[in-house]
């Protein structure tokens, strides 16, 4: 059997688009779809036909383009059963747990509340992969625009309990200045500080970051990293509850 082809290219500012294609059935599936030309034309370049969009969360540069891109293609698009209302045309609602297929793809379905409180990550076992919309980042995690810090927290340790070679594709290119933050709350960590100099060197070349994986973030990324004595002695939080040391490195990024 063919293995699946995974697509990811830049799209708006600094979002990416993932395409994930079954050689066995010609299925191709769009993670998110934040405009629709971009795809239109990725697909006619690989010469696949779009027959689904996975949607991880509501927000507009993950969205936009799903109307113009089903007019087109008659594509089903599978998205978040706590967030149907907000998102056009969705055909299969999903939620914790519940698996679907892409083809002959078997796609499961975790929900990460946090950056939204419906946001879910499409997990595909056969692909090694993770499409984690804005939960998760490369060395950072999604603002917390309607979850609470224990939630999203839970929601991040979901994801971290995945295989370490898990591949994880992130919504957003935001590496570097994700390292810059982990850099002031973990600076003595010898991987991140290696990880900072390979990232910036492939920003430099115009190169992404991603796709990451579970692996490295465990190792580099302070946001699963809550846990660890040295961040929390960094923070004066030594003792406290992982939950609320993420808490507190989420405030200081988003001061930062």
């Amino acid at each position: 059997m063919a293995a699946i082809e995974i697509h990811q290219f830049s799209i708006l500012n600094d979002n990416y688009a993932v395409l994930i294609h079954d050689p066995a059935t010609g299925a191709t599936a769009s993670i998110d779809a934040a405009e629709s030309y971009p795809i239109e034309r990725e697909l006619e370049a690989k010469g696949w036909k779009l027959t689904d969009i996975l949607v991880t969360h509501h927000h507009a540069d993950h969205t936009e383009g799903i109307a113009e891109l089903k007019d087109s293609t008659g594509c089903r698009v599978v998205g978040p059963r706590r967030e149907a209302a907000k998102i056009p045309r969705i055909d299969l609602e999903v939620g914790e747990g519940e698996s679907f297929k892409v083809g002959s793809i078997d796609v499961h379905v975790i929900e990460t509340p946090g950056h939204t409180l419906g946001h879910v990550a499409y997990i595909v076992p056969a692909a090694n992969a993770a499409f984690v919309g804005d939960t998760l980042f490369s060395l950072g995690c999604g603002r917390m625009f309607e979850g609470t810090p224990q939630g999203f927290h839970d929601a991040l340790r979901k994801l971290a309990a995945l295989p370490g070679e898990t591949q994880v594709y992130c919504g957003h290119e935001y590496t570097v200045s994700n390292g810059r933050f982990a850099l002031t709350v973990d600076p003595d960590n010898a991987a991140l500080q290696r990880r900072m100099q390979e990232a910036e060197a492939l920003r430099a070349k115009g190169f992404p970051t991603l796709p990451t994986t579970i692996t490295a973030e465990l190792a580099t990324n302070p946001f699963l990293r809550a846990h660890v004595p040295a961040i929390q002695q960094r923070l004066g939080m030594e003792g406290a509850p992982a939950w609320q040391v993420f808490g507190e490195l989420r405030d200081r990024k988003n001061r930062s």
